[in-house]
């Protein structure tokens, strides 16, 4: 592999830019943002480094090949034309995963039959043998990306994808996914120099993120292999160094907050934290929306309420109400971020945000919105902020 390559890293709607930042802050060179993707340079330790501390990232590609093409038989003829022994040997398993934007080519499945075949008849050829497809941990995963007529061949780096940290022992009925959780926090300007409360707290997701950020602890220091550690060309001791520096990270001298109506939900948040080896910074309490008390000292909050079809209208609207209600009377002087896909539950908040992001949860178009709560007469906190400005 050379010194520098390209490097493409996927995230989600809304969190490009924040992945940007996370890129430049780790060393990247040539930093472009693309749509859901920052594509950057780098060399071997920056891909491994990536991997392990990128927050907000899903998965890091290396591109091999671009080309155009006009139909299946063209990318057949173009993926063979790439010297596959420098990535698989007869003894690999791989998988092709295909991303499809085009009016030529409408089958996703069908094209990845088709860079298979490439590649199992440039080996059979040669060694009338082959490698073997793999659904399920592929030692090597073949990523093709087509838009329009426009292809692009990549190697995974990451193999699963990153935000499955590897702390999650269990979970709630709708958790947040982690990648977009800690991506949600840095939108926050969390930066683990205040406290941190979420009243809704679920399994968890947003204390441990808040922590890991806090402590600049690597979110990817779970995880049980990335994919280049199947490369053929891996560096163990590079990746054992990088893995094993512990000094980048912080202390952290406030408190970090969580909160749930639900046992089962406190319960669960509770082992997960203890999964990431989090507990002695994270308090948990079981209280409804109405009964939660904040710390004296400045705080942030961010929470995902429940939304779409996991509560009737109406419990939503109280919900909602309730969620007002706290923030009105106890939470002066703070900020809170929100994230819901229901404008009229946003509504019921009875608070107008000061800013709205589109994010994309799972399926659902969301809004994540900050609301800023002033201590005293909205006239002062207003004076106060253009001042500061």
């Amino acid at each position: 592999m050379k010194a520098s390559f390209q490097i493409i890293a996927k995230t989600f709607k809304g969190l490009e830019e924040v992945l940007a930042t996370e890129l430049i802050n780790l060393g990247a060179d040539e930093v472009q943002i693309e749509r859901r993707a920052v594509s950057c340079k780098g060399d071997k330790a920056f891909l491994y480094k990536a991997n392990l501390h990128c927050r907000t990232a899903s998965r890091f590609l290396v591109p091999i090949k671009q080309f155009e093409a006009k139909n299946a038989d063209d990318v057949y003829a173009q993926v063979k034309t790439i010297d596959w022994e420098q990535y698989i040997g007869l003894k690999t398993t791989f998988s092709i995963d295909a991303t499809v934007f085009s009016d030529v080519f409408t089958h996703s499945k069908f094209v990845s039959y088709r860079v298979k075949d490439a590649i199992v008849d440039q080996f059979k050829e040669k060694y009338d043998n082959r490698p073997s497809v793999s659904i399920t941990n592929p030692d090597l995963v073949i990523n093709i990306h087509v838009a329009q007529t426009r292809c692009t061949i990549s190697i995974d780096s990451s193999g699963e994808s990153l935000h499955k940290r590897g702390y999650r022992n269990t979970q709630t009925e709708a958790p947040i996914n982690e990648a977009l959780a800690a991506g949600m926090l840095l939108l926050a300007g969390w930066d683990g120099k205040m406290n941190f409360v979420d009243p809704m707290c679920g399994s968890g997701t947003f204390l441990i993120e808040a922590a890991l950020i806090a402590l600049n602890i690597p979110p990817g220091i779970f995880r049980k292999a990335f994919g280049f550690e199947k490369w053929k060309d891996f560096d163990k001791e590079l990746f054992d160094q990088l893995y094993n520096d512990d000094s980048y990270e912080r202390e952290f001298a406030f408190k970090i907050i969580g909160s749930d109506i639900s046992p089962n939900a406190i319960k669960i948040a509770e082992q997960n934290i203890k999964s990431a080896g989090l507990s002695k910074y994270i308090e948990l309490k079981m209280e409804s929306i109405a009964d939660v008390q904040f710390p004296e000292d400045k705080c942030l909050m961010v929470c995902n309420p429940p939304y779409g079809e996991r509560l009737q209208s109406k419990d939503l609207f109280g919900l909602y109400e309730n969620i007002g209600r706290m923030l009105k009377f106890k939470f002066a002087g703070n900020q809170a971020w929100i994230i819901s896909s229901d404008e009229n539950c946003l509504y019921k908040i009875g608070l107008k945000p000061s800013q709205k992001i589109a994010l994309l949860n799972g399926d659902l178009d969301c809004w994540y919105c900050n609301y800023e709560l002033f201590a005293g007469k909205r006239s002062e906190f207003v004076r106060d902020k253009n001042t500061n400005d």
